[in-house]
């Protein structure tokens, strides 16, 4: 079974929904953002939200691969941007000595349960 950062690195999306991710993880509010894709109740570990998204992830590859009609970019941009936001708070909780730009905006500060995000 692979971790949550070697599954990271194997995945290989459209350039544009890369992109379009990378751009969104950069406002994402774990209060709010996580809570959407995933749906309401409480939040998991950001381990346990890696995982879940990363199989939702796949699911929607799966259905953008096949032409389904079903499929939705605009969900599968909000399930990649919540999971490079998960990614981000994971990696700067790994090595919490090392100033990141996750540590240092507002995605750590929420997480860690001290403010709410705008």
């Amino acid at each position: 079974m692979q971790d949550v950062f070697s599954r990271l690195t194997l995945l290989r999306r459209p350039r544009i929904l890369a992109r379009a991710a990378r751009l969104g993880a950069q406002n994402y509010c774990r209060q709010r953002d996580l809570r959407r894709v995933l749906g309401y109740g409480a939040l998991p570990r950001p381990g346990a939200a890696a995982m879940r998204l990363l199989d939702i992830e796949s699911g929607l590859n799966e259905a953008r691969k096949a032409g389904e009609a079903g499929y939705s970019m605009v969900r599968h941009v909000d399930v990649l941007i919540a999971l490079a936001g998960e990614a981000a708070y994971l990696q700067s909780s790994r090595t919490p000595d090392a100033k990141t730009a996750a540590r240092m905006d507002r995605r750590s500060a929420v997480a860690e349960g001290t403010a709410l995000c705008q």
